[in-house]
């Protein structure tokens, strides 16, 4: 995710801390708001990831995607989304350098993971409809978390070498104010097409994909069990054309959320952004950490057994995690 260069002779003539305009209730309301959100945001993800952790039920491949998914909001929640709010109540960049560079680090590395890990479910959905059977014989948990693993060391890398090579933490500049990062046209695009076109590309296709496949199953078996007079594999059917809606729900709202960044990663150069509008449209692609897990909580069934069982303390009995969640 790149910072507009919007003037490389004289940057800070572009910001300033602004004095406050907002009265002292309305001042406190918003930071009322803002931790709410936050809170939402890194309990939410929490109860994800203690859930497929310890539940042993729900070690499979897709919910470890699920759990990679949960991690990259969660520090989202805790290091990126906090600080984005400061910024935009107080209108202002109250902290120094070194936690400049700490927090726009951060939120390259957790937010490209996030692009990414949607893109590997994506993949997983269409390579589990479309090729059953392969996908039961070479895909397994540890495989999944060794391709998690490769992702997150390959967006760590990507960043710190981008970063590296182009010099482009010297060119981190701290105005008044303000925390911004320079990138030339040359890398600007080089990021755009590797963080955002080509795993969404991915997702647009594939999950295109993956429904149609999954009407023509439900096809085929609807026809079947009408010439046999049963409902053999009906059930199973379900469930995965199920859990293929409540991921593609994730997946859209996710496209939803990054729409705004994608049209200003687009057009950002051509059409005059002001530094409040970039903002809340970086709030707008950090706001997809918080409603994935109410996603989770209002259509699937095990996400809300589990966080019952988390809340009551039932998962610090011996056993617990051999309990039937789904």
């Amino acid at each position: 995710m790149n910072f507009t260069d919007f003037n490389q002779t004289d940057p800070c003539l572009y910001f300033h801390c602004p004095e406050r305009s907002v009265s002292t209730a309305v001042y406190v309301i918003l930071y009322i708001f803002a931790a709410a959100v936050v809170l939402l945001t890194v309990c939410g993800n929490l109860l994800v990831i203690i859930s497929v952790c310890h539940f042993k039920q729900l070690h499979t491949p897709t919910n470890m995607l699920i759990l990679s998914l949960a991690v990259s909001d969660f520090l989202i929640g805790v290091f990126v989304f906090p600080v984005s709010l400061v910024s935009v109540i107080e209108s202002c960049w109250i902290f120094n350098k070194v936690f400049c560079i700490f927090f726009l680090l951060t939120a390259y590395i957790v937010a490209g993971t996030s692009i990414l890990d949607i893109a590997l479910i994506a993949v997983d959905r269409y390579i589990a409809l479309s090729n059953p059977f392969l996908y039961t014989r070479a895909v397994s948990v540890s495989i999944m978390c060794f391709v998690i693993l490769s992702n997150w060391c390959i967006i760590f890398t990507y960043n710190l070498g981008v970063r590296y090579f182009n010099r482009n933490f010297d060119r981190i500049v701290i105005c008044p104010g303000r925390c911004f990062l320079f990138t030339d046209e040359v890398w600007s695009v080089v990021d755009l097409l590797f963080i955002f076109v080509s795993p969404l590309s991915i997702i647009i296709i594939l999950y295109i994909q993956v429904f149609v496949i999954a009407k023509k199953h439900a096809t085929a078996i609807r026809d079947l069990n009408i010439q046999t007079g049963t409902s053999k594999n009906e059930t199973s059917m379900k469930s995965e054309r199920k859990a293929a809606k409540v991921l593609g729900i994730v997946v859209s709202v996710f496209l939803v959320c990054l729409l705004p960044y994608f049209i200003y990663s687009l057009l950002g150069r051509v059409i005059e952004v002001g530094v409040g509008l970039f903002q809340i449209i970086l709030l707008i692609v950090y706001l997809n950490s918080t409603i994935n897990p109410i996603i989770y909580a209002l259509f699937y069934p095990w996400f809300r057994r589990c966080v019952k069982l988390v809340l009551n303390l039932q998962i610090l009995n011996k056993h617990s995690s051999l309990i039937k969640v789904l």
